[in-house]
């Protein structure tokens, strides 16, 4: 695993030992941020249920301006951190060890441009807990051009709505999938 693009190009990631975190492949992140290169300079970027961090890095790397990471698992936190810490990377980022409800909570009020979901395939209620809560117009999370975007399983069925977002874009590779989700009206002005 490595970054892709940017100031860390081509720089190794770490990734959390056992099977219990899946990382974003390579390829799938490479796919993503290809999509999403335009939004990416100065914006403020989610990376929800973060893992080795591999996601946020790449955004870091590519000009974002702040990073939210959102992880519960001990050993993926010690591999994010240390990847931050390979990378010298020592500002630009906020990591929300509680894990995603609780940052989201924190966030209200501080609208994201680009969110990134990708909780463990097995766990749907995440799925729906989180592009529901996403969704909600009175959390003033995302505004007018912010984007959503869940990876999951090429198999696994995501709705069209969840509130107030809507699926716009899916792109399947392997055995993975991104939906990609946008507001359908403005929840906040910038």
């Amino acid at each position: 695993m490595r970054v892709i693009a940017g100031t860390y190009r081509s720089r190794p990631l770490a990734a959390p030992k056992g099977t219990a975190t899946r990382p974003t492949s390579d390829r799938l992140r490479e796919t993503l941020f290809n999509v999403i290169a335009m939004r990416i300079p100065e914006s403020r970027f989610a990376d929800l249920y973060a893992g080795s961090g591999a996601v946020g890095i790449e955004a870091l790397s590519r000009g974002a301006a702040e990073v939210f990471f959102a992880e519960k698992s001990a050993p993926a936190l010690a591999a994010m951190r240390g990847n931050l810490h390979t990378l010298n990377i020592t500002s630009g980022f906020t990591i929300e060890a509680v894990g995603t409800a609780q940052l989201l909570k924190r966030l209200s009020g501080k609208p994201l441009d680009i969110v990134f979901l990708d909780p463990p395939y097995e766990e749907t209620e995440e799925y729906r807990r989180t592009l529901t809560a996403l969704g909600t117009a009175d959390n003033e999370l995302l505004h007018a051009n912010s984007i959503v975007i869940a990876e999951h399983a090429r198999k696994q069925t995501l709705q069209d709505y969840y509130n107030t977002l809507q699926r716009t874009r899916t792109l399947q590779q392997g055995d993975a999938a991104l939906s990609f989700y946008e507001p359908t009206q403005p929840t906040t002005n910038i």
